[in-house]
C-alpha cells in the first residue's frame, strides 16, 4: 500500500523546491506563498489559498484560522519562512489538519539554506494521533 496522496505531495514539494531554488531564503512568507501559487498554476494543481475554517470550542464558534493552501481538496500546506521549525509549528499543522478534517498535511519552511519539509498524517478516526 502506497503513501496516501503521495502523487499530490510530490508535486507540491517539487513546486516548493523550484521556488526555493529561484528565490533562496530571506523573503517574507507571503512572497513564497504567491510564488508557490504560480508554480501550482503552472502544473495544474488545484488549490485554494488562505481558506478560512471556523474553530469550535464545545460546539461554539470562537474564531477562525487560515491554512496557507488546501491542494486538490486533500492536502493542507502550511508555509514558514523562519530559521528553524520547532514543536509549536508541528502543533499548528496538527491543529489545522483536525480543524479542516483533512488527513495529510505538509509543513514547508523556506527560511533555511535548504528547503525543509515535513509530512503529517492525521488519523481521522483517532484525533491527535499522527502517523
Amino acid at each position: 500500500m502506497g503513501i496516501k496522496y503521495s502523487d499530490i505531495t510530490e508535486k507540491i514539494i517539487g513546486c516548493a523546491m523550484k521556488v526555493h531554488s529561484n528565490l533562496g531564503n530571506g523573503f517574507q512568507e507571503v512572497i513564497y506563498q504567491r510564488s508557490l501559487a504560480i508554480e501550482f498554476n503552472t502544473i495544474g494543481l488545484n488549490h485554494k489559498r488562505e481558506q478560512e475554517v471556523p474553530i469550535l470550542y464545545k460546539g461554539q464558534d470562537i474564531g477562525t484560522r487560515r491554512a496557507d493552501f488546501i491542494v486538490e481538496d486533500k492536502v493542507l500546506v502550511e508555509l514558514k519562512a523562519i530559521n528553524e521549525l520547532n514543536d509549536s509549528h508541528f502543533a499548528q499543522i496538527i491543529n489545522y489538519l483536525e480543524a479542516y478534517k483533512l488527513e495529510v498535511g505538509l509543513l514547508i519552511n523556506f527560511g533555511e539554506k535548504s528547503l525543509v519539509f515535513r509530512r503529517f498524517v492525521n488519523d481521522i478516526e483517532n484525533p491527535r494521533v499522527m502517523k
